[in-house]
């Protein structure tokens, strides 16, 4: 159904981004495809998909299969028409509706009458009922784009269907429609995603690393138990080619402190037996050149030893490497941080909220901010941290307050700025330059990236240099509010982002549609939107 032979791909400055890549799917086979950010995974959809050509190797499809892009903004300048990709039926028909029976409509048509009926009901399944197709995709939000082109699928019933992300930006009720999608169809699916829940509704993970494809066949906890097993054997492996290498340096020591006392006595007897001063000095070269080719021996074993170690630490995970890190004295557990009494806000006469909203956040709690789409989460949030002002009702902040927004753009950067300098401009502590750097180091940004400018960097970088820079800042926030946090990341990052999280004492509120992501960061409350 699905094959690629030996297939690589490089980027225009011949970067090679992958290479030999093997992969068979069979028909209805539903496989998730995994990996971290910049290994690959988006760039093989669009060459399955047809929109780039690999550098090399064979790419096989029985079908012409269906892609479901990563949702950025990119499609702003097409209709909900083009973006199904009706668009030129839809001209026809009504072209010929109007009179104009040619044979280039009647061939553009191909018979398919009910093709803006048809429009309408996929749409609704995917609850955008009332949508015009001559609508611009600019207008909608981003889960309303995503689900146009998952509507596609109900439209055109291919054979096979690619996914990217499919479910950022949908909110609870749009991802548990993809959900049953991935349950039901009979089409061969290739998914892209960090969606934890949805990884496991799929028959196999592949995992893309340097190394190639990787296939597991299992769902995503089936992944996980098994990369846990590789995981220990990894750690096993690293401790084995440690005591491996302290024994050979042990034994390159011990072999030329012997050959250290051979020569000498060597030197002593021929001393006594009274050998030419000319035969003392080809003995003594001798012995040298002897010294020297054991040294090169042990030289070569030695670092064949420390590479393999080496290359072994560069397979181990880096979760554990980052911690917050925070001074966190100044934070008091139950300390009444926000008290909102009846409050609401509106964008026009009528009210955002068909109830006003009241409650009341305590330090150190954690806290989950649910809601449809469109149901007033992000504008919660901005009454929350002081950016706007409720238009009714009250709402206390307790004076003093430190919060941190995060939103999906990771707006407190400044894409402007290099790494290095990005950290300095959150160093109020005045830390020494080798502290911000160990800082930088520690969380995954080495000497190779300080001078990488912030519009550079993947959405996993980011987060990543947020977080350090939070902890250059030394002094904890009282409240961290995050937004999607999970969206841009992969599956490493979203690892990073949790053990970093579990590490924070302060107040923590999630806007999330991660269920297991907002397990993992022990979310107890949830303030529900209508």
């Amino acid at each position: 159904m699905l094959v690629l032979q030996s297939v690589a791909y490089a980027h225009p400055n011949r970067d090679v981004l992958f290479d030999s890549l093997q992969l068979s799917v069979g028909r209805h086979q539903k496989i998730a495809l995994i990996g971290n950010n910049g290994a690959g995974k988006s760039t093989l959809l669009r060459i399955l998909a047809g929109e780039l050509a690999p550098a090399s190797g064979v790419v096989r499809l029985e079908a012409a299969p269906y892609y479901v892009p990563q949702i950025f903004g990119q499609f702003n300048d097409l209709t909900i028409a083009q973006a199904l990709r009706i668009e030129p039926k839809r001209l026809a028909l009504h072209e010929i509706l109007a009179g104009t029976v040619t044979e280039a409509n009647l061939a553009a048509l191909n018979d398919d009458w009910t093709i803006e009926e048809r429009c309408t009901e996929a749409l609704a399944q995917w609850d955008l009922a009332g949508l015009e197709l001559t609508q611009p995709m600019a207008t909608l939000s981003g889960g309303q784009k995503t689900k146009v082109f998952l509507a596609g699928i109900t439209l055109h019933q291919p054979e096979i269907v690619l996914l990217d992300e499919p479910s950022n930006h949908l909110d609870t009720a749009g991802r548990q429609r993809l959900y049953d999608f991935i349950r039901t169809t009979q089409s061969t699916l290739l998914v892209v995603s960090h969606d934890r829940t949805l990884l496991n509704l799929l028959d196999s993970v592949c995992e893309l690393s340097r190394r190639g494809l990787a296939v597991y066949g299992g769902n995503f906890d089936f992944y996980q138990a098994q990369k846990q097993l590789e995981s220990q054997a990894l750690s096993e492996d690293v401790r084995s080619k440690e005591k491996a290498l302290r024994k050979a340096r042990d034994v390159e020591r011990e072999t030329a402190e012997r050959q250290q006392k051979l020569d000498a006595r060597g030197r002593k007897k021929q001393e006594k037996a009274g050998v030419p001063t000319i035969m003392l000095n080809t003995l003594r070269n001798n012995a040298e050149k002897t010294s020297s080719r054991l040294k090169s021996v042990h030289a070569e074993k030695l670092g064949g030893i420390a590479q393999e170690l080496s290359d072994l630490r560069q397979e181990l995970p880096d979760t554990d490497k980052m911690k917050f890190g925070f001074d966190s004295s100044g934070l008091h557990t139950g300390k009444i941080l926000v008290t909102a009494t009846a409050i609401n806000y509106g964008y026009g006469p009528q009210p955002l909220w068909p109830r006003p909203l009241s409650f009341q956040i305590t330090s150190g709690e954690r806290i989950a901010l649910k809601g449809l789409n469109g149901s007033g989460k992000t504008t919660l949030i901005q009454l929350i941290i002081g950016a706007a002002e409720p238009q009714s009702g009250t709402l206390y902040r307790a004076a003093g307050n430190k919060t941190v927004y995060i939103d999906q753009e990771y707006s407190l950067l400044d894409n402007q700025l290099t790494v290095y300098a990005q950290a300095q401009r959150f160093n109020v502590a005045g830390l020494q330059e080798h502290e911000v750097k160990i800082r930088l180091s520690r969380f995954l940004f080495g000497k190779d990236e300080w001078d990488k400018p912030g519009r550079a960097l993947s959405g996993g970088e980011k987060m990543r240099l947020l977080l350090c820079c939070l902890t250059i800042g030394q002094q904890a926030p009282d409240i961290i509010v995050l937004d999607e946090p999970t969206n841009n990341l992969d599956l490493q990052n979203i690892g990073i982002l949790t053990a970093a999280l579990n590490d924070y004492q302060g107040t923590l509120l999630v806007v999330s549609h991660d269920p297991v992501f907002l397990a993992q960061v022990g979310v107890a409350r949830i303030i529900a939107l209508e």
